[in-house]
């Protein structure tokens, strides 16, 4: 495989693959906040309260960037919610994510962050709408 096939073929359907399984990770704190799967939260948050709202956003949005939808301001705003996350909740609990139990926070914050500026990917159905 040469690298120009890397960079023009495989390159995307990778950033796609990225996209889909963060997504569908990032989908999974939604339903465990609003609907109790795979786990629930004790108890359920009201859905006017910081809490409910970000259920919200990882539940819709989480849905959207899998489906490569509005992927760039979706990205965006989601990466917003996890540095207000990582800010407000885990932050005050020590300065190292690995004590603060934050590493995903991190870790979506910059992965959405990313899809901000690279885009969906060649699977997409921003790709489809042009």
């Amino acid at each position: 495989m040469s690298r120009v096939e890397l960079e023009t073929v495989w390159a995307p359907r990778l950033l796609s693959v990225l996209r889909i399984i963060t997504a569908l990770l990032f989908v999974a704190h939604g339903t465990s906040k609003l609907f109790g799967f795979p786990m629930a939260m004790d108890p359920a948050p009201n859905l006017m309260s910081l809490i409910g709202v970000a259920a919200i956003l990882e539940f819709v949005g989480g849905i959207l960037l899998a489906l490569g939808l509005f992927t760039r301001p979706i990205a965006f705003l989601l990466s917003g919610e996890m540095a207000v996350a990582y800010w407000m909740a885990h932050a005050p609990q020590g300065f190292y994510p690995i004590v603060n139990h934050g590493e995903s926070a991190v870790l979506f914050c910059f992965v959405f962050l990313y899809l901000a500026a690279a885009g969906p990917g060649s699977w997409a159905l921003d790709k489809a709408r042009g």
